[in-house]
Parts: C-alpha cells; sequence; structure tokens
C-alpha cells in the first residue's frame, strides 16, 4: 500500500512574516530561511529576547536575630 503524504503545514516565518513550510524537509523551520534563522540567533546573542525570570526573594542577613513568628514550635 502506498502512503499518503500529508499536506505540507504552512507558518509564518518568525523573523520575517513569509510563508514557509514546517516539514522535515526544511532545515530551518520554523524559519523560511538561513537568513531569518541566523538573524534570530542574533537577535539572542546580543540579548535582544530574554526569558522571563521570578526574582529571588532577598537574602536574609546572617548578622541580624531570627524575628519572632509567635510560632512556639520553633
Amino acid at each position: 500500500m502506498s502512503e499518503k503524504k500529508e499536506p505540507a503545514r504552512l507558518v509564518r516565518c518568525p523573523n520575517c512574516g513569509k510563508q514557509a513550510k514546517f516539514t522535515p524537509g526544511n532545515p530551518y523551520r520554523p524559519f523560511c530561511s538561513e537568513r531569518c534563522k541566523i538573524i534570530d540567533l542574533g537577535a539572542w546573542a546580543e540579548e535582544k529576547y530574554a526569558i522571563p525570570v521570578a526574582r529571588p526573594e532577598p537574602a536574609l542577613d546572617p548578622t541580624e536575630p531570627p524575628v519572632d513568628t509567635g510560632d512556639e514550635n520553633d
């Protein structure tokens, strides 16, 4: 039996907005070309993009005495 090929899924290139095939045959996916992929990589390298992170709690000063929370089980 012959395999049915699914039509190529088209997505917008994150860099230029042009339609790009999202298939294993497109080594640059989700980008439309090597150029757009390299431009995006450069933007990450220049820190134009950042992944948000939660700010850490302020560190406790070890020289300060512990705060009484009213819990007698301490």
